[in-house]
């Protein structure tokens, strides 16, 4: 009768240790879950920066294509005006 208590209570403790290690030790499923959610946060950020990589590659391909694309971005970010053209400043 004792070995059985014995045995007993070594595999309860065993599947105690089981169970500790599969939730919560390193590895486990928290730990688990956490990466994923890293993982997720990751392919979101990734996803802006795609998006925002794609806007400046159009506008490097812009710039590149022509002088209107200059000459646009020059008169917008510079306010910058051609010799023959007048100034006019509108305050509202």
């Amino acid at each position: 009768m004792p070995k059985s208590v014995f045995a007993s209570a070594f595999f309860a403790v065993m599947a105690l240790g089981l169970v500790w290690r599969l939730v919560v030790a390193d590895g486990g499923m928290n730990s688990t879950r956490k990466l994923q959610d890293q993982v997720a946060d990751a392919k979101a950020e990734l996803d802006v920066l795609r998006i925002r990589n794609a806007a400046l590659d159009a506008e490097v391909q812009d710039l590149n294509s022509g002088k209107a694309a200059i000459e646009s971005r020059a008169r917008i970010t510079l306010g910058m005006i051609k010799p023959e053209e007048t100034f006019y400043l509108v305050v509202e």
